[in-house]
């Protein structure tokens, strides 16, 4: 009779950092953030501390006290692995793995393998591939540094150690050199599909945002398309295009697209930039935000700092999901910061209808030109035009700030009594 055996998942120690600047509330979310992507990566929280910042250790990040108990309280906790809710640089991760005597991964590396876990086609599977030999690539004398003590050669010779670690290093600059190739052919393909779709006039719209924002959500809703639904972290690591009829004769082609991230590593960014590519082409950004989320304003920073490093550039709608989980009061308050955004419900189809009509509106070019000059205490109105509209020209004057361009006609009455010119808004 054979017998099938279960592994256990890994049991992992977090440590949530508070950086200097933040308060006890956020250092609570990421770490509940840090929680998840653990979770995420199929590994077990068995237990967690969280080290407040406030003057770097180099070695460590942190002081010699505050890592001391920690690796008590991992020891205590029986854990596997040390996660660190940092990017760590390679000598940190060593320092750290060679006083707890556990393997240790940054905020990177659980990122990398969730990537890892998720990618299903093949251009995901090498961007993925890129990223994680380009972190290992730095790394390489964790592995080997041992073979250098133990046969390091006499003076003026190399040890084995030094040895394996440059033949590791061509190997891995090799497949590195190999994936690119094997991206460019990838992305000729993606080209040819994408000149493919822009010889059929039909406007393109791309949903970003936080990852588990619910993009998929609504673009099933939207497109009664068959896409995998879950509520996990990067649950869609591939656009997927599908086409959304609005009525009266009007269509978009939406496109959803891998969910950004606090601290998304560079890595990353830079292997699926051909994939964010589909960002920066769409002629709509449609930017949702999970409005049940407590931290719901730094996801809208996050996102916009990623469009800005990516070349994003079109025009945004802001979109609140999840409105039946939020509480009232959140909603009002985003309602008054944000009174450009369309509040919705993927899950209930709880203000579809307004949605559809923006995005008609924006199809029916339903915006007008402004021209205004604003008091220096009104930055909310500089906001709102680079979030909703298109700014022209900027300038700062001793009477106010300049501003032209043109925004949706739905907030006109928001500039109207700053205006400048009889002509325009």
């Amino acid at each position: 009779m054979i017998e099938h055996t279960t592994l256990e998942p890994d049991r992992a120690f977090l440590v949530g950092i508070q950086d200097p600047g933040e308060n006890p509330g956020q250092a609570k979310a990421h770490l509940e953030e840090l929680i998840r992507l653990t979770e995420t990566m199929g590994a077990q929280a068995v237990a967690n501390l969280t080290a407040k910042i406030s003057d770097p250790n180099p070695k460590l990040i942190l002081g010699t006290g505050k890592a001391d108990e920690i690796i008590q309280a991992a020891e205590e906790a029986e854990a596997d692995i040390l996660i660190i809710d940092s990017d760590l640089s390679p000598s940190q991760q060593r320092n750290w793995e060679r006083l707890s005597g556990l393997p240790v991964l940054d905020r990177q590396l659980v990122i990398l393998e969730i990537f890892a876990q998720r990618a299903q086609t093949k251009e995901a599977r090498l961007q993925v591939d890129l990223a994680r030999y380009e972190y290992a690539l730095p790394r390489l004398t964790r592995a080997w540094t041992h073979l250098g003590r133990q046969r390091g050669g006499t003076r003026g010779t190399r040890g084995e150690g030094e040895k394996q670690i440059e033949a590791d290093r061509r190997i891995i600059e090799a497949r590195i050199a190999k994936i690119k190739q094997d991206l460019q052919q990838v992305q000729k393909q993606r080209a040819t599909l994408r000149k493919g779709r822009e010889s059929v006039p039909v406007p393109t719209a791309a949903l970003v945002g936080y990852t588990n924002a619910g993009k998929s959500s609504l673009l099933k809703t939207l497109t009664q398309a068959e896409i995998l639904v879950e509520d996990k972290l990067f649950a869609t690591l591939d656009p997927t295009t599908r086409r959304f009829e609005l009525g009266d004769g009007l269509a978009m082609l939406l496109t959803d697209t891998v969910g950004f991230i606090r601290k998304l590593p560079h890595g990353l960014v830079d292997a699926f930039r051909s994939t964010l590519e589909e960002t920066t082409r769409a002629d709509l950004l449609i930017h949702l935000a999970d409005a049940s989320n407590p931290e719901v304003i730094p996801h809208l920073t996050t996102t916009e700092t990623v469009l800005q490093e990516i070349g994003a550039t079109a025009p945004r709608l802001l979109v609140f999901n999840k409105i039946d989980a939020a509480p009232e009061a959140t909603l009002t308050a985003l309602q008054s910061a944000y009174p450009e955004a369309v509040c919705i419900s993927a899950i209930t189809g709880q203000g579809l209808d307004l949605l559809a009509q923006e995005l008609k509106d924006f199809l029916r070019g339903r915006f007008q030109r402004f021209c205004v000059l604003l008091p220096f205490a009104r930055e909310d109105l500089v906001a709102l035009a680079h979030r909703s509209g298109v700014v022209e020209e900027k300038k700062y004057q001793e009477s106010g700030i300049h501003l032209q361009g043109t925004i949706p006609e739905r907030l006109v009455s928001h500039f109207e009594p700053y205006k400048i010119s009889q002509d325009v808004i």
